[in-house]
C-alpha cells in the first residue's frame, strides 16, 4: 500500500494553519492552504498504522476483547482547535492522528499504561496526561500518550505526532454519549461548549462512574458521596429526558448495516435534518486511502456550502467495530 507523504515544509504547514483561520484571507489562499492541510492530515495515516500494530500486540497479553480504533482528526475539529488556541502551530498539533484502546477494566488500563511507559521505542514520548487520576472538570477521563514518530531508518514521517488514548469501557461509554449528544445538539460538548444543563449532567455522570471504578472524583463533585451522586444523576436524567433523547439519537446509528461490507477506511455522513436521521457509509479498501481522503474533502466542501450533515473519516476493521467505536 502506498501512503501519502508530506510534500510541504513544516513552515508551509504552519502558515497554512494561520491562513485558514485568518479573517482576511482571499479565496485562492484559502484553497491552497486547505490543500496543504489535507496532505498534512493524510500523512499521519502511516504512523497510525505502525502504532496500531504495536498496540494490538500488547493487548493480546492484557485484554483480547479490547476495542482498537484509529482516526484522523476531522477537518472542522482541526480548524476549531486552531481558533480556540491562538498561536497554535498546525505543524505541531499533537492529535491529528489518533489511536484508541478500550479495555474491559481499570486494572487492565493500568497494566497497559505501565506497559507503554516501560517500553523502549525509537519513537519519543512527548507528553502524557492521566485524566483518570486527575479528571477534567467536564468529566472527561482517559489516559493520553503523545508520541513523536521516529523510524529506525530515515523516514519522511519522522517527527509526526500521534495521540494514543487508553480508557476503560465505562470511560468510553461516557465519552461516546457526550459525542453523540453533542452531534445532535450541534454543540461541541466534549470541548465544554453548549447548554449548561447537559454539560453539568455529563460531569455528574462521570463522577458516578468514578465512584463505580473507585478512582478520583470529578472536580466539583467531591463532596457528594456515592449514594448522593447516584441519586442526583437519576433525578437529572429524568428532568432532562436524557434516556429518551439518547435512544432517539441512536436510531440514526442503527441505520449502519450489519458487518457485511469490509473496508479499511470509511467516510461516514450523518444526516441531521428531518425526523428520521440517516447515516451513509462509503467504504474504501486499504489501498485507497487517498480516494477516502478525496471523498472526505468533497463532502466537507459540500458541508461548507450548507449541506446539513456531519462527516467523519475513520478506520476500522469492519462496520461492526465501527459501530462500537
Amino acid at each position: 500500500m502506498t501512503y501519502p507523504v508530506p510534500i510541504y515544509s513544516r513552515k508551509h504547514v504552519q502558515r497554512a494553519g494561520e491562513n485558514l483561520i485568518s479573517p482576511t484571507f482571499d479565496t485562492d489562499t484559502w484553497i491552497d492552504s486547505y490543500r496543504v492541510l489535507s496532505n498534512w492530515r493524510a500523512c499521519h495515516g502511516y504512523p497510525i498504522n505502525t502504532f496500531q500494530a504495536t498496540l494490538r500486540t500488547k493487548l493480546k497479553k492484557i485484554d483480547r476483547t479490547a476495542l482498537v480504533a484509529q482516526r484522523l482528526k476531522r477537518m472542522p475539529s482541526i480548524l476549531r482547535k486552531l481558533e480556540r488556541f491562538p498561536g497554535m502551530n498546525l505543524a505541531r498539533m499533537q492529535d491529528i492522528g489518533g489511536l484508541r484502546a478500550v479495555v474491559s477494566t481499570l486494572p487492565m488500563l493500568k497494566k497497559l499504561h505501565a506497559n507503554y511507559l516501560g517500553t523502549r521505542f525509537t519513537h519519543k514520548l512527548v507528553s502524557a496526561y492521566d485524566y483518570v487520576s486527575e479528571p477534567k472538570e467536564s468529566g472527561y477521563r482517559s489516559i493520553h500518550l503523545i508520541y513523536k514518530y521516529k523510524s529506525a531508518s530515515q523516514s519522511p514521517y519522522d517527527g509526526l505526532q500521534i495521540e494514543l488514548q487508553l480508557r476503560t469501557k465505562l470511560q468510553h461509554a461516557w465519552a461516546t454519549a457526550v459525542e453523540t449528544a453533542g452531534t445532535f445538539l450541534e454543540h461541541s460538548l466534549k470541548s465544554s461548549e453548549g447548554p449548561n444543563d447537559w454539560l453539568n449532567f455529563f460531569s455528574l455522570v462521570s463522577s458516578a462512574f468514578a465512584h463505580m471504578e473507585k478512582t478520583a472524583l470529578v472536580p466539583g463533585y467531591e463532596d457528594l458521596n456515592k449514594d448522593e451522586t447516584f441519586m442526583r444523576t437519576a433525578q437529572e436524567s429524568v428532568r432532562l429526558g436524557v434516556k429518551g433523547l439518547l435512544i432517539g439519537y441512536s436510531s440514526a446509528v442503527k441505520a449502519i448495516p450489519p458487518g457485511t461490507v469490509r473496508g479499511a477506511y470509511y467516510v461516514v455522513e450523518l444526516e441531521l435534518e428531518g425526523e428520521s436521521k440517516s447515516v451513509t457509509i462509503t467504504p474504501f479498501g486499504r489501498e485507497r486511502l487517498e480516494d477516502a481522503n478525496a471523498k472526505y474533502a468533497e463532502v466537507e466542501q459540500a458541508v461548507a456550502k450548507g449541506k446539513p450533515v456531519q462527516v467523519v473519516l475513520v478506520s476500522a476493521g469492519s462496520i461492526d467495530s465501527l459501530k462500537k467505536a
